[in-house]
């Protein structure tokens, strides 16, 4: 997307846009210059919706691949760790039924 293009108008300022009138009510050509701005507002506007759809769904792609990715491993981590505890456990419990002289 070109960098330079900017939204040139707000909510407000196309609600608030007073029109000159003339003889026969607004001039033509203003409308029709002011109309043509906010169409092409819109389609800036339908571009960056676009992007960031596709940015999103990218996004959403990568967040369940390494949630999938997270969850096949997060059970090896469990049991590593588990194991770890349950050593400690058995060493303190020998430490208290056997004493120091265990280790010594």
């Amino acid at each position: 997307m070109n960098q330079q293009q900017s939204i040139r108008f707000t909510a407000k300022e196309i609600l608030e846009k007073d029109f000159k009138t003339s003889m026969r009510g607004y001039n033509p050509d203003e409308v029709d210059k002011f109309l043509d701005a906010v169409i092409q507002d819109y389609e800036l506007f339908q571009r960056k919706v676009e992007l960031l759809e596709q940015e999103n769904a990218a996004l959403k792609r990568e967040v369940k691949k390494v949630s999938e990715r997270t969850q096949r491993q997060a059970p090896a981590q469990t049991v590593g760790s588990t194991n770890y505890d349950i050593l400690q456990r058995l060493s303190n419990l020998e430490k208290k039924v056997f004493g120091s002289k265990l280790y010594e």
